[in-house]
């Protein structure tokens, strides 16, 4: 996939283009039918596949705080790419960009520099300057231009719409089961492995790889988790406990996982953790006893759902999709 991170990085009309646009967070369900659209009639064009993203999300810049994404830009490029995506293009978002019209959007960006023959876009696309570049504008845009407009339809799993703030909401709830459905794939977080305060193999008997968490994220439920860990390319079983530790008193969020049948040094190095299923809320222990006994039941637990999931956890290493 070639990927283009701002306008002017594309010089010329691209081949036959067939265009989605969108912001994609957590690149679900919804968005692969979109993509799988959008893919399936640029080759019946004998064209090319454009998806059109921005770069941070609309809404933090015009409403600091008031969203939590999913999928990080990272992730959504690696989505989006495995999606089968010819070209991606990332714009990046600022207040002065806000500003640009829908015409001008259309006319300058998507028929003048890109060369636009199909757009393909979600039932409650809008875009530009008072989101006026609705499906009806959009519509008109293509009467006037030639192109056609083919809208997507809502997509629901099991009855449930598909949404990236329905995703979210389940993700606070530690619904991980049914944001799963959602998505297509597990829900994950990632990060470096941070020193931490090495308690957890030398006084509790479990050792730990430690993510340090920013609250102005999507963070999950706090409590302990079934988890996936993916490190260096290769799936491990473990428990994640994100949450402050009461038990030690302190006040910092962390995401400390415990991987089965693993003995490497890898601080400083990325990880990404499949979050699976909740097991239980956090809660203050009298010590380390009790607390390290605790942790032994939520391991025992934790096996035995990744025993009942073990095909279905195999195949997500390889492909993270629903297929």
């Amino acid at each position: 996939m070639k990927i283009y991170r701002n306008i002017e990085e594309i010089q010329g009309p691209l081949l036959k283009p067939c265009v989605t646009i969108g912001n994609f967070d957590g690149v679900h369900c919804g968005h692969q039918q979109l993509f799988a659209g959008v893919v399936s009639n640029a080759k019946k064009r004998k064209g090319t596949s454009v998806a059109i993203t921005f770069d941070p999300h609309p809404l933090q810049v015009l409403l600091p705080g008031g969203i939590k994404l999913i999928s990080t830009c990272e992730q959504k490029i690696e989505l989006i790419e495995l999606a089968g995506i010819d070209i991606l293009l990332i714009i990046p978002f600022t207040r002065e960009f806000a500003g640009t019209t829908a015409d001008s959007f259309v006319a300058d960006l998507l028929v003048g520099r890109i060369g636009l023959e199909e757009l393909i876009v979600g039932y409650d696309y809008a875009f530009g300057k008072g989101r006026s570049g609705n499906i009806d504008f959009l519509k008109k845009q293509g009467e006037l231009f030639g192109f056609p407009v083919t809208v997507i339809e809502p997509y629901y799993e099991r009855d449930q719409l598909v949404s990236s703030s329905k995703i979210r909401q389940l993700v606070v709830e530690g619904r991980m089961v049914d944001a799963r459905e959602l998505l297509g794939r597990y829900y994950q977080i990632r990060g470096t492995v941070q020193v931490g305060k090495q308690r957890g193999g030398r006084e509790i008997g479990f050792p730990t790889a430690n993510l340090k968490l920013d609250e102005e994220d999507l963070i999950p439920k706090i409590g302990v988790y079934v988890t996936q860990v993916i490190c260096d390319g290769k799936c491990y079983g473990g428990v994640l406990n994100i949450g402050y530790n009461p038990t030690f008193g302190e006040e910092q969020l962390v995401a400390e996982t415990h991987i089965f049948d693993f003995n490497k040094d890898i601080y400083g190095r990325p990880i990404n953790i499949n979050l699976l299923k909740f097991l239980r809320s956090e809660r203050k222990f009298s010590g380390v006893e009790e607390l390290s006994a605790q942790i032994n039941r939520d391991v025992l637990r934790a096996k035995q759902v990744l025993a009942n999931f073990k095909d279905e956890l195999t195949a997500s290493c390889s492909k993270p999709f629903n297929q």
